[in-house]
């Protein structure tokens, strides 16, 4: 492992607070180090109060932070007496531990302080780094491994017994450490836990960190624990795929995203003896409340194995409860044997998350394998840290759920007007997006975690079934069909319009809808509260001269999705269409065409965009918002609608 402390980086940042940002952010950028909010830092400096008398203040990361984006802000002003008197008391609950190191807080607005304020108080050091490195962690894992550990590293690193983060974990250390000189060590390795160093200096405490994971990763290269993963493919049913999506969405009572895992790590992982090796516990009790401690196996009666996976959960939850209440026994991730894996969250970031931390674990087992077995904490422990309070608190400070959290929606004509404001709303609102346009610039605009870009002629049938596998693969299933892709054709009466015109309207404005709904429609039959929205137009109701091509197109859609409401309805899957009209801020409505548009109605054109009934400028977000009622709740019992949006035209009322 190479140190990225950058001195003329360094050197931008003057004080205390600043540089161990820097450097928190240096260990951030090392996944094998910390993960998703793994990890926390400190710095002890001294401020002045608003009397104006100097306290020494510990700076430690706040709760919900993470070391890669850290901010000055993301670290609690903790008193340091405070914290070195609490470390002083016999007994001390999580509950009173928060409240009292809040109680010494010098901001009420910063974070709260990391359950590890108290030891990272009492280490005499000015910078104090924790992390999580997969490395050391990897060889506690073993069943050797405290005599490992102690081999590699000698006196030099004090080797702390596994025992519950917090006030225990302090307290067991002050304790430990009433006769130690300080001085002498480089370091401590927490069995099963993870690795701190300390200096005065930053660049030498990140640099101690640094040269005790390269001697951990020296040393499993050493012992013959080295990882060779080979090419692989998966061949995962994408109907497969979502019918286990629903099942445990099902299990948890809620639309769910789950993530297919096909890496050739996961497949190698998932062709190991998984009953075994996957069923210990996760790699540091801190992945508990992501990952729950093992994972479901999944074979071909997977309805069976989720079955069975419940059943054992709630026997771990008896076998070792206290008070504590049941979570949802549903499993956070599950091995697809021989297949890779899966993981399902909330969202796709949680889910995301779970992959993650997944491919550091499978990793670490299999080169613990080779060191003679992986050996994880025990379910009792696991049990304590999974069922904290504080560890739970971590998850709960999102607020309320997005309306359309866990959901997969696939929006057509994405890339711009209509289309890409649906597409944002719905994923603002929590859905999982995939975005299709024939236009390749879809890909940069929605290239996040959550919003997918997808290159596709929808006329393609091959394109189509390819933007499918992209939604499955990435998102688990689909929910939300909307069908808005589209063209104004050129204005051409009945006597002279050309082939070429109306067989192109046809192509995309109705074949390609028919096209959408007969490769969607399987998944969405497997979907949570499915719907397909239409998005057709005014001229369906009031054509216009030389609007053939498009008036007979969009009728033809409108009917198709009355036929898709008849027969998809038996499955739950509801099907509504909506007939915008003027809707002004897209691309084709240019100012030099709005101004002839305008003139040649003898209107200004603030007149001619809000000519309509209510006298009213419709825009794309409108239309977006009428999607987004369309898919929720408002729309539950509703199918084969038909709603105008168009501020209301005397020509169809």
């Amino acid at each position: 492992m190479k140190s990225l402390y950058d001195e003329k980086e360094a050197s931008k940042f003057k004080t205390d607070l600043d540089l161990r940002v820097y450097t928190s952010r240096v260990l951030g950028r090392d996944a094998s180090l910390v993960l998703h909010g793994g990890g926390n830092t400190s710095v002890k400096s001294r401020a002045t109060n608003f009397f104006g008398e100097s306290e020494e203040i510990l700076y430690v990361k706040g709760s919900g932070w993470d070391l890669a984006t850290i901010e000055a802000e993301g670290f609690a002003p903790v008193k340091m007496e405070m914290l070195l008197k609490m470390a002083e008391l016999k007994e001390l609950s999580d509950t009173d531990m928060v409240k009292y190191q809040r109680l010494a807080m010098t901001n009420p607005s910063a974070p709260n302080p990391s359950v590890e304020a108290i030891l990272h108080a009492i280490i005499p050091f000015k910078f104090v780094d924790h992390t999580h490195t997969d490395a050391v962690v990897t060889i506690t894992n073993t069943k050797d491994g405290e005599a490992r550990i102690k081999e590699l590293y000698g006196d030099k690193v004090l080797v702390i017994p596994y025992i519950m983060p917090g006030f225990v974990l302090a307290k067991l250390i002050y304790e430990m450490t009433r006769d130690v000189n300080w001085s002498e060590l480089e370091g401590m390795v927490l069995m099963n836990h993870g690795l701190f160093t300390f200096s005065d200096d930053a660049k030498k405490s990140y640099e101690k960190t640094i040269e005790l994971v390269d001697k951990a990763e020296k040393y499993l290269q050493m012992s013959g624990a080295t990882l060779e993963v080979e090419k692989a493919a998966s061949h995962v049913e994408l109907l497969t795929l979502a019918k286990m999506r629903r099942e445990v969405s099902n299990l948890k009572g809620k639309a769910t995203i789950s993530i297919l895992n096909e890496g050739d790590l996961a497949i190698k992982f998932s062709k190991k003896n998984i009953e075994n090796i996957a069923t210990q516990g996760p790699l540091t009790p801190d992945h508990v409340i992501r990952t729950k401690r093992v994972p479901a196996i999944l074979g071909d009666d997977y309805v069976t194995d989720l079955a069975n996976y419940v059943k054992e959960y709630k026997k771990y939850f008896d076998d070792n409860k206290k008070d504590e209440t049941l979570l949802n026994p549903a499993p956070n991730f599950a091995i697809l044997k021989g297949k890779g894996s899966l993981s399902f969250g909330v969202n796709a970031k949680e889910a995301n998350i779970i992959k993650d931390i997944n491919n550091h674990t499978y990793e670490a087992i299999l080169k613990a394998e080779k060191l003679g077995g992986y050996k994880a904490l025990s379910a009792s422990s696991i049990f304590e840290v999974e069922y904290w309070s504080l560890e739970q608190a971590k998850l709960q400070g999102g607020g309320s759920v997005p309306e359309f959290s866990g959901k997969v929606a696939l929006v057509t004509g994405a890339a711009s007007g209509i289309g890409l404001a649906i597409a944002k709303m719905l994923n603002k609102r929590g859905a999982a997006v995939v975005a299709l346009d024939i236009n390749p610039e879809v890909e940069n605009i929605f290239s996040k975690i959550d919003a997918i870009g997808v290159k596709c002629d929808l006329t393609s049938s091959e394109d189509i079934q390819h933007a499918i596998s992209c939604a499955v693969k990435s998102f688990g299933g689909i929910d939300i069909v909307v069908s808005n892709a589209g063209i104004f054709t050129p204005s051409q009466n009945l006597d002279v319009l050309s082939d070429e015109n109306w067989q192109k309207s046809m192509d995309i404005n109705l074949t390609s809808h028919q096209k959408l709904i007969k490769y969607t429609a399987p998944f969405l039959k497997l979907g949570v509260d499915a719907c397909i929205i239409m998005v057709a137009s005014k001229n369906f109701h009031a054509p216009g001269k030389g609007a053939a091509a498009y008036s007979v197109a969009k009728a033809g859609q409108t009917q198709l999705a009355r036929i898709a409401a008849l027969e998809l309805g038996e499955y739950g899957v509801r099907v509504n269409t909506l007939h915008p009209h003027a809707v002004f801020d897209t691309a084709i409505w240019t100012e030099e065409v709005l101004k002839n548009r305008a003139k040649a109605y003898n209107m200004s054109v603030q007149e001619y965009k809000t000519n309509n009934v209510l006298k009213t400028d419709i825009k794309s977000d409108d239309v977006a918002e009428l999607v987004c009622a369309m898919a929720g709740k408002a729309f539950a019992k509703t199918t084969g609608s038909q709603v105008a949006i168009d501020g209301g035209s005397d020509r169809t009322i």
